[in-house]
Parts: C-alpha cells; structure tokens; sequence
C-alpha cells in the first residue's frame, strides 16, 4: 500500500509518454497513435465469416470469446491474472449513506455494471507485473435500452457521488471521490468514470486505491473495463483497452455468426 501517486512519478509504460493522455470530454483519441505496449500486430479475433449478422443476431460463444483483448495486446507487463488482489476486499467492499453512491460502491466490487447477461459473454482478466494493477475486461449481450440507463446513470453520478465517505466491512473509513473519465469515440455508446479511495489501514498506514470503470454499448453487445490499483493507473491504458476492444467487437458484429 502506497501514499498517493507524486506528480513525478514515472509511467506504468514508458512507451505512453510519448502519447497525449485526454483533457476533456471533447477531445479525440480517433487520430492519434496507440501506445507501444498494444502489439502493432494485433488483429481482430478469429476469422469470421464475411456475411453480415441478420437482425437481432447476437454474437456466438465463440465470438464472444474472440472478441476479447488479450495478453498480446496489452504487452508487457501485462499477464494472465493470478486471483483477486486483497484491496479488494480491505477497500472495496464498503457501503455509503447514499444509496446511489452505495450502488457504485457495489458495482466496483462485483464488477457487474450490466447486472446478468441475456446470452453469450466472455471474461479476460490481467495483471501489471511491475504494479499490483488489475485490469478486467467483459464483453456480453445485454438488451441496449438497459445498458444505454445504465451509462446515463454513470454520467450523472460525479454531480451525485462527486465526494463522498464509505465504510468498509472491515471498519475503515474511506473518503471518495468520482470523476468523470473521457473515452475515445468507441463503439455506439459509452461513458467511463475514475474513482479514488484515501483512508488508512488498522496500523496506520496510508491507502489510495484508483479505480477506472468504463462501459461501452456496441449494438446489443457491451464491455465493461476494470482497471485498479493502489499503485500507478494510467488512464490511457483504460481508454486503449475500451478503444481496441470496441473496434474488435463492432467488426465481428459486422461480420455476424461464424464457424470460430
């Protein structure tokens, strides 16, 4: 557990440097380069076939499966994960006064910004070997009508949960704040938010969690992106994962059922 990132710090890839993190909601990432650690060679999944989806299909299993962002994407020093990091339980499960910001607090444990899927989804989850981030990434069905609510009650909640004090399980005391966290121009719709939690532990040691959460709507199919820490969180490794797997999943929609 660290004191809060100094301005100083270095980047979780020094690659990233070199790219233009984004200032407000109005700017675009459409033109501008990715970062090194996304593989220059990555593609989108596997093969498909070239006929497009007839109305109202949905993706496959496989599909699904396919669509996900890998560990070639990500680059080092990304990994396959090897199980829930203990913040998550020390910080993350904790409850608020207000019911909104208590469901947020909810949604960021459990990960399920959707709530239960309505057909196939699939799950890739990761950690940074140089850092104790995680990052999560969820593609599956879910009727658009709910997941377009959803987004909207994400836009809405930095003016609703902008401050706020949780209480965790473990009878600390967290102070939270929420910001609103711009998106490249990634599938039909979406919205990202980033969160810290500063409190301290039993000892008395400082804590200062970050936690993105994005969500992206494309068609009848959404990803949800996890990505937290109590060390560096690059911002624009959450963004980049929203922008390549957005850009995966609209071209297998495209492209409809197929033999994976």
């Amino acid at each position: 557990m660290t004191h809060p990132p100094a301005t100083t710090r270095a980047l979780l890839v020094p690659a990233l440097a070199l790219t233009a993190l984004v200032g407000t909601a109005g700017c675009t990432l459409q033109d501008e380069p990715r970062p090194k650690w996304f593989s220059a060679s990555a593609s989108p999944a596997s093969p498909a076939a070239e006929q497009p989806a007839a109305p109202g299909d949905g993706l496959t299993e496989a599909q699904a499966q396919a669509a996900l962002v890998t560990e070639a994407d990500l680059g080092e020093p990304w990994g396959p994960t090897r199980g829930a990091r203990t913040w998550r339980d020390g910080l993350l499960k904790a409850t608020a006064e207000d019911p909104e910001c208590r469901r947020l607090l909810d949604v960021l444990y459990t990960e399920e910004l959707f709530g239960a899927p309505e057909g196939p989804g699939a799950t890739a989850a990761f950690d940074a070997a140089d850092t104790d981030a995680q990052l999560r990434y969820r593609v599956a069905a879910h009727p658009p009508a709910a997941v377009d609510r959803t987004l909207d009650w994400l836009r809405e909640l930095p003016d609703r949960c902008g401050e706020f004090t949780a209480s965790t399980t473990r009878g600390g005391v967290q102070g939270v704040q929420v910001g609103d966290l711009p998106l490249p121009p990634a599938g039909d719709t979406r919205q990202a938010l980033r969160i810290t939690l500063s409190g301290e532990t039993e000892e008395g040691e400082l804590t200062y969690l970050t936690m993105d959460i994005a969500g992206v709507r494309v068609g009848a199919e959404a990803i949800v992106v996890t990505h937290g820490g109590l060390d560096e969180v690059d911002a624009e490794v959450t963004r980049e994962t929203v922008r390549l797997g957005a850009e995966r999943l609209a071209e297998l929609t495209r492209r409809g059922r197929a033999q994976i």
